[in-house]
């Protein structure tokens, strides 16, 4: 065996080091948002962004604004329930310096505060705080304003205060930051378009939902996106171009528990497909079982409808996954409370039952 080169330095408990609060995000930023590059920069955005949409698939906010400071900051506004102000019980802190500066703290853990969430872990408000310069937030709560602001990493300046008063049927949360050029050093500034096809695509994900985007750096640069059809209209926007074989978007939805399903597809005479899957409104580009669930049924059921109608017969080859993708364009959601542990036969049999109501239906 290769002899190793010994660490000459003492191994007691001074080697141990113990980072407290949010030391441990700074120090390991990759480990919570996967780089601090550009892509990294512009991940702190969701964290904010996934929050609101949390409080919108609970069915409390109806509109997300999203604005790019002339001093690069961003501001995130909703206008969902607001964060809870009163004080936690576990860290005697209000709760939302709790939100602010406890790792793994939130309403995402079975608590009641929501059944589905686009993120698990708990960790975005806090960890966007941690790579911030400095964060304020806003509440808008009982016809008060709250208001809250840390600095250097996320450290308070001082506790949860009323800063003023508002209507009393105002509700919904501002969140306002600068991202740290000491952390972020290869940019910090933001690009409007990275985040208006992010922000696109998630209005196409949450029917009904408006989400607005502006850039303070330019005159007039603004978008606001706002789809009541949903994911057909995103299967639309990427046929536009291409010459559709059914004039029909097919779009199937349901639920099963507490999961919910959505389909939209359309075949054009392309011999490419776009497949695109969702869960809980964060893509996933490597697929996995709820995909995988969506195209076998879609092949099952392609074969024994065209079986039945005599398209094919007795000794011809089925279709396969292949042939049933040539051309497809296909948008998956699911909205599911615990979705790493889902298994594919059931989304087979659940996607099957509503594929052959709606081609019996045709």
């Amino acid at each position: 065996m290769e002899e190793k080169e010994k660490v000459e330095t003492a191994y007691d408990s001074s080697a141990i080091q113990v980072l407290e609060g949010l030391e441990a995000v700074r120090k390991r930023p990759g480990m919570y948002i996967g780089t601090t590059s550009e892509r990294g920069l512009h991940h702190l955005v969701w964290e904010i962004v996934d929050n609101a949409i949390d409080e919108a698939l609970a069915g409390f906010c109806t509109h997300i604004e999203v604005i790019i400071g002339k001093d690069n900051t961003i501001t995130v506004r909703d206008n969902g329930r607001g964060i809870p102000v009163d004080i936690h019980p576990k860290t005697g802190k209000s709760t939302v310096e709790t939100v602010y500066t406890v790792l793994h703290a939130g309403g995402k853990f079975g608590g009641g505060g929501y059944k589905v969430s686009g993120g698990l872990h708990g960790v975005g408000a806090s960890v966007v705080n941690a790579l911030s310069k400095w964060l304020e937030v806003r509440v808008y709560k009982n016809g008060n304003v709250y208001f809250q602001k840390y600095v250097n990493g996320g450290k308070p300046q001082d506790t949860l205060k009323v800063i003023d008063q508002c209507s009393s049927e105002r509700t919904g949360t501002s969140v306002t930051f600068l991202p740290d050029e000491e952390i972020f050093t290869d940019t910090t500034v933001f690009n409007y378009e990275t985040l208006r096809i992010r922000l696109r695509e998630l209005a196409f994900l949450n029917k009904g939902l408006r989400i607005s985007l502006e850039d303070e750096r330019e005159a007039d640069k603004k978008d606001s996106f706002c789809y009541e059809g949903g994911i057909r209209e995103y299967v639309l926007m990427l046929n536009q171009n291409k010459t559709a074989i059914h004039p029909t978007i097919i779009d199937i939805n349901g639920k099963e528990k507490d999961i919910s399903l959505e389909v939209a597809l359309q075949y054009n005479e392309s011999y490419n497909s776009s497949i695109y899957s969702f869960v809980n409104n964060i893509t996933t580009p490597e697929g996995g079982t709820h995909e995988d669930g969506v195209r076998r049924a879609l092949t099952r059921i392609l074969n024994k409808y065209a079986v039945s109608n005599g398209i094919l017969k007795n000794n011809d080859d089925p279709l396969t996954g292949d042939d049933v993708r040539e051309g497809l364009t296909m948008i998956i959601s699911i909205k599911h409370p615990n979705p790493q542990f889902e298994e594919i036969v059931k989304f087979e049999v659940f996607l099957i039952a509503f594929f052959q109501s709606h081609l019996n239906d045709s």
